[in-house]
């Protein structure tokens, strides 16, 4: 009993550490926010501030502005952050949802090649595709608009596989019920299948929402105008060669990941359900 004990005391120390370690950076971020720009150059390095400058968050707002003619502030940013990261993520849900469901229960010639294959694109590195993709968007006219921000993304290949993966733990006996009873593959996915994967849909929502809603290569790539421009672009245009206004920034940053939070809370029970189920079957 004893050495049970002293096993979960030091699990506990061991957690509490991480959490100490994953919270800091976080910490870090909203101290700064709220300390004047003689704090945040102070040495040592002030970790409170002495006075809370709750006035750097509506700052950090309305500060963020191109370096053309043409200005934009951060509710330009957001917008366009809101828009983009959820067509992105409608788009991979519903092409994952089909795709999935394919690979789980339909037959066809070159099934297990064909998912093969999509899995080997995983290996294919960002940065490879990155000028055949831009080329692409160049040639369809899509520069600076967005379509060239939406499109490319509205396919994943790590959400289908982990919705295949899903839909394999589905009972096969429910499918064979439901086809001597009429019921076609496609009433099968939508009102049987896809109901069942509302864990697995959760996680895969909260992982395209964070991807596209903290993508900056890509965005800064094929928009010039700061009325299509995202809100991580945005943060990049507070700084400057010449200084940086740490506590803007930092309060820009937690303005940020506001809405991820809030996404990642109201799915918090679903995605860990769905991180939790989707196994290795198959």
């Amino acid at each position: 009993m004893k050495t049970r004990g002293t096993q979960r005391a030091a699990s506990y120390l061991i957690l509490t550490l991480g959490v100490l370690l994953v919270a800091f950076p976080f910490f870090w971020m909203l101290s700064t926010s709220l300390q004047t720009p003689e704090e945040t150059g102070a040495t040592p390095p002030t970790f409170l501030p002495a006075s809370p400058r709750w006035q750097n968050y509506p700052a950090a707002w309305g500060s963020a502005a191109d370096t053309s003619s043409e200005r934009a502030s951060f509710t330009i940013y957001f917008r366009n952050s809101l828009f983009v990261a959820g067509a992105v993520t409608a788009g991979v849900v519903f092409t994952s949802i089909l795709a999935g469901y394919a690979f789980a229960f339909m037959n066809f010639a070159g099934k297990r090649l064909i998912f093969l294959l999509f899995l080997a694109t995983m290996m294919i590195p960002f940065e490879v595709a990155l000028v055949p993709n831009y080329m692409t968007i160049d040639a369809l006219g899509w520069y600076d608009s967005f379509a060239a921000l939406i499109v490319p993304w509205t396919a994943n290949v790590f959400s289908i596989f982990i919705l295949r993966q899903f839909f394999l733990t589905i009972p096969r006996d429910y499918f064979e019920a439901a086809q001597i009873d009429g019921c076609s593959h496609w009433r099968f996915m939508w009102q049987i299948a896809t109901p069942m994967a509302a864990p697995a849909l959760a996680a895969i929502t909260i992982f395209t929402f964070l991807g596209s809603w903290n993508a900056f290569l890509w965005p800064l790539l094929v928009t010039s105008s700061p009325r299509r421009r995202v809100v991580q672009v945005g943060l990049s245009l507070l700084r400057s060669e010449e200084s940086t206004n740490l506590n803007t920034l930092m309060a820009a940053s937690a303005i940020v990941i506001i809405p991820v939070v809030v996404l990642y809370l109201l799915l918090q029970r679903r995605f860990i359900e769905g991180v939790a189920g989707t196994g290795l079957k198959g």
